[in-house]
């Protein structure tokens, strides 16, 4: 699943979209995660005038009154920019025609667990309703951290996940973070302590921030809005290495599934 860094290298590689105006609306396919609004075709004419991200959502403002768009990449989503000229893929449901060339912008989506939908909705207000802090703003803070997670006897990478916490930190950068902080991934969230948030908190910033400049983490479908992939997977630590050795101190990096998910660690580096 696309995760922080690839949302928002996708945003960013949209951004020659901003002031176009949507000249056609095509929906090949509307059953994705939830039905693709019946009335998408009210952004003909309208002019895209920004380009936020929330979480792991892409926000597409219009001009028009309630025009706004919700966007989830879901697992196998992508954004992408073709020329009008060039050929449609099987999993293209979805594509706008901007009045600029190369800027035909495609949804595809293999999986179809993303979503389109109208942001002034109420299901999208409660998707976004529930959400935690932006791990790249100030609101991310060891001492707000460590208070959210004070009384959590889950595992400190369940908690990192927890979108309603702090948002888009998925099992690549938990794990990695973890490495790096040298906290093991099943201790009980609430054991934290300030000096380990705040090493904790710094290197999930700085984990973001990386993958972010070297265009995410491309493991299956991902690619962003001008089709490139991300480079962030050449540098793991220790995600998907279980059996090989640590990086740090050459000890076999072992496996754990904690909340249903595979977690690499080092007993070494990161005692129990």
């Amino acid at each position: 699943m696309p995760e922080l860094p690839e949302v928002e290298n996708t945003r960013l590689g949209l951004l020659s979209l901003i002031n176009k105006t949507v000249q056609h609306v095509h929906v090949q396919q509307p059953r994705l995660r939830w039905p693709v609004p019946d009335d998408l075709d009210r952004l003909k004419g309208q002019r895209l005038i920004a380009l936020e991200r929330r979480a792991k959502y892409i926000l597409a403002h219009f001009e028009g009154p309630n025009t706004s768009l919700l966007l989830h990449l879901g697992m196998s989503g992508r954004l992408n920019l073709h020329s009008r000229q060039h050929a449609h893929l099987k999993h293209d449901h979805v594509w706008l025609d901007f009045n600029a060339e190369p800027l035909q912008l495609r949804y595809h989506d293999p999986r179809r667990f993303g979503s389109i939908q109208w942001l002034n909705k109420p299901k999208s207000q409660q998707l976004l309703a529930s959400l935690g802090v932006e791990p790249l703003t100030d609101a991310f803070n060891a001492p707000e951290f460590l208070e959210k997670i004070a009384r959590k006897q889950v595992a400190i990478k369940i908690a990192l996940m927890d979108q309603r916490i702090v948002v888009g930190v998925g099992n690549i950068y938990a794990a990695e973070a973890l490495f790096l902080s040298g906290i093991h991934p099943a201790r009980p969230a609430h054991h934290i302590t300030l000096p380990e948030a705040e090493k904790l908190v710094m290197e999930v910033k700085r984990l973001l921030c990386r993958s972010i400049e070297l265009g995410g983490s491309t493991l299956r479908d991902y690619s962003h809005g001008q089709g490139q992939s991300g480079q962030f997977q050449q540098t793991f630590a220790v995600y998907g290495r279980a059996g090989k050795p640590c990086v740090q101190c050459k000890t076999l990096l072992e496996n754990l599934v904690i909340g249903q998910r595979a977690s690499v660690f080092c007993p070494t580096c990161q005692p129990d």
